[in-house]
Formats: C-alpha cells, sequence, structure tokens
C-alpha cells in the first residue's frame, strides 16, 4: 500500500490534462513504475527513481502529449482519445512516452524503437506484465528501420523525448510519417534559435512547422514544449543518412 497515498496528486495532475482514468488503469501505472524500480537496479533505464518524481517527470510528462489532440484533428481529421492512430515512438528507452500513452489510450497502436536491447527486454516485460495490446518493443537504429518499407511511410505520427537538436531529430523521425502525418518531439527547454535551425532540414523532408505548444506541467514550473511538424510529401529515399551522419552533419 505504498504507492497509494501518493496517488491523488497523480490524479489530480491528470484532471488538469482532462484526463480520467479508471482506478485499474492508475494500477497499471503502479506496475510499471514497479516493474521501472526492479530492472533499473540493474540496468540504466532512469535517474529518477522517486516514486513522486516519476509520475510527474515520466508519466504525467508523456501523458501531456493530449495537449496536441485538437492540432492532431485539424491536421489528420483522426482523435487520440478514440480513433485507432499509429504511433512510432522513437528512442523511448524506457518506455516514455510511448507506454504511458498506451495505458491511457489503449486504442491507440503504439511501435517502441530503441536501439539497446537489454532496454527492448524491459519493455517486452512491461508489455506482458500489463496486457497491452497492438503494442510492439522492437531493437535497431532509426536510420535503419526508416529505410524498412515496414516501417518508413507507415505512422501517423511519430514522437520522440530523445535528446537531440531538431535538424538530427527530424532527419530520424520524419522518415517513419505518412504524407500529411505529423512529427511531435517533447522538448523541455525554449527551442526558438534550435528551430531557426531546423528549417533547412524541414525543408529538405518536405515538412513544415504548423504549431507549438508551450506550458508547464500541472502543479510545478517545470516547462514543456510540444512541436507539431507535419510532412507534407514523399521524401527522398536517401534519408535518414546512414548511421551516426545526421548528428555529426546536421541537415
Amino acid at each position: 500500500m505504498f504507492h497509494v497515498k501518493n496517488l491523488d496528486s497523480f490524479v489530480n495532475d491528470l484532471k488538469q490534462l482532462h484526463i480520467e482514468l479508471s482506478d485499474e488503469t492508475i494500477q497499471q501505472f503502479v506496475d510499471y513504475y514497479d516493474l521501472l524500480i526492479e530492472w533499473n537496479a540493474v540496468m540504466n533505464l532512469t535517474a529518477i527513481t522517486d516514486f513522486d518524481v516519476v509520475l510527474k517527470k515520466h508519466f504525467v510528462d508523456s501523458l501531456s502529449f493530449v495537449k496536441t489532440k485538437d492540432i492532431i484533428i485539424e491536421e489528420t481529421g483522426k482523435n487520440i482519445l478514440s480513433d485507432g492512430l499509429s504511433i512510432i515512438d522513437i528512442g523511448t528507452g524506457a518506455g516514455f512516452p510511448g507506454i504511458p500513452l498506451k495505458i491511457a489510450f489503449p486504442n491507440l497502436k503504439i511501435t517502441l524503437l530503441d536501439s539497446l536491447n537489454k532496454r527492448v527486454q524491459f519493455l517486452n516485460a512491461v508489455i506482458e506484465k500489463l496486457g497491452l495490446k497492438n503494442i510492439q518493443a522492437i531493437h535497431g537504429r532509426a536510420e535503419d528501420f526508416a529505410r524498412n518499407k515496414e516501417y518508413r511511410e507507415q505512422y501517423d505520427i511519430a514522437v520522440s523525448r530523445a535528446v537531440a537538436n531538431m535538424s538530427t531529430l527530424s532527419e530520424y523521425c520524419i522518415p517513419f510519417v505518412k504524407n500529411n502525418g505529423l512529427f511531435i518531439p517533447f522538448k523541455s527547454e525554449k527551442i526558438s534559435e534550435e528551430l531557426a535551425h531546423a528549417g533547412n532540414a524541414l525543408n529538405i523532408l518536405n515538412s513544415k512547422l504548423v504549431n507549438q505548444i508551450e506550458f508547464n506541467l500541472p502543479n510545478s514550473d517545470l516547462y514543456r514544449d510540444l512541436v507539431i511538424i507535419k510532412k507534407k510529401q514523399t521524401i527522398s529515399g536517401k534519408y535518414p543518412r546512414k548511421a551516426g551522419m545526421p548528428s555529426k552533419n546536421p541537415l
């Protein structure tokens, strides 16, 4: 019962995001936390281990994606709350934001991509423990999977909380997105200068910035920025470039 007394703030944070979850769904988040801490003892999944802080900085942060709902409807005609949107989470790490989104919005079809096999083993353990359906965890590099026709241009939305500049991240992620689909990176600092530098990359990748949502996480001063980028048409098959190039020499 250790966690129960701490759940009120989590529920209150979710209410501020206009998310209401059943007791069973909230328990899935608790089970996810327990697995995260258990596996974190033997591998590097998160530097944050305090229950309340994990809830805020990982779970609530991931679910803040719901703030993009109206823009997604406007740009794609689909609703993340009810439609079976296909989403790929690139560089997912311990499963953020993909697994929290799947728990809260089970209608979503989620692919989790990570380059470290140990982390993929953890993700599969979470998927099995929580009984999640229509979600897969795959081991590999974005540069390789983006060239595979099973994954290239197959997703309504690509998301990423990975730490990389916008030019690099766009080259990794946009190839996965269908034409007229969206790439939505999660940023935790002001990125106006970074976005300005990404203009050339977005042009090359036939994409455009359509919106930004800047906010603080509920009941905190933690700044966040959700950037909404729309892919206008198919991009050249030479992108993404081979491993290492997008980060060494951004577009």
